[in-house]
């Protein structure tokens, strides 16, 4: 059975986050997109890692930014219990090649500013060596970052990530031909919901966990993908729906 939701980071409660093992579990489980954050090695590389710095998810400390790929691939990934474990940080075309022809994926893009020059064409590269831009999104919280997506390729699927629903964004939207919203779920108001709607825009509430929440996002807004860290436990909720 498919599911229709969004792995966050992969199975982050069954395996350390954003690494390839997290990912072949929301694959295994049915799960329709992989979500991920991606930031650009020294060298230029798109890695999948979610912070700026190492230190939470790696057993080193620093900027990615600080390090090659090839030193990027020396570190290990912190297990469950804060222990090296055996992941180490997959590259954005290794997890896109595993995805490939499996699931979607949503890219996200953690530039902010100036920081990684060359990010978006990085990652376009690699979508177009993969061969996958059918079953990818791009969307970040810099919305400059997607502004030169839009650029850069004139029909790349993109999206915008926003913590409030804010009807502020639509221009921007419009403007980019976006078509994916990423919201904190929270802030979702059925008037937003419905505009949403009438403009052929994709929402995506984040990050739904409880069994509460998934159950009132379930019958109250069906057509909203949900992203999420409990990967069986919305497996369950959407069968039983």
């Amino acid at each position: 059975m498919m599911v229709q939701g969004l792995a966050h980071r992969g199975y982050p409660k069954k395996y350390p986050e954003n690494t390839l093992r997290s990912f072949q579990a929301g694959l295994d489980l049915g799960f329709s997109h992989l979500e991920l954050d991606v930031h650009l090695s020294k060298d230029g590389v798109p890695v999948v890692i979610h912070d700026p710095t190492l230190q939470r998810t790696i057993h080193a400390s620093g900027y990615v930014s600080d390090f090659t790929l090839e030193e990027l691939k020396q570190f290990r990934c912190k297990g469950l219990d804060g222990t090296p474990g055996e992941d180490t940080i997959p590259t954005l075309e290794e997890v896109l090649l595993l995805a490939r022809g499996k699931a979607h994926v949503d890219v996200e893009l953690k530039s902010a500013g100036s920081d990684y020059p060359g990010l978006e064409e990085a990652v376009l590269d690699v979508i177009r060596k993969c061969e996958v831009r059918d079953e990818v999104f791009v969307a970040s919280f810099d919305h400059y970052s997607i502004i030169r997506m839009r650029e850069l390729d004139s029909s790349m699927a993109l999206g915008l990530v926003i913590y409030g629903a804010t009807p502020s964004v639509f221009p921007l939207m419009e403007q980019l031909q976006a078509k994916y919203l990423s919201v904190k779920y929270i802030y979702l108001t059925d008037d937003f919901v419905r505009e949403c709607r009438e403009r052929e825009i994709q929402l995506i509430a984040w990050t739904v966990d409880s069994e509460q929440a998934m159950k009132q996002m379930r019958s109250r807004y069906p057509d909203v993908w949900i992203c999420t860290n409990e990967l069986e436990r919305w497996k369950n909720a959407f069968a039983e729906a």
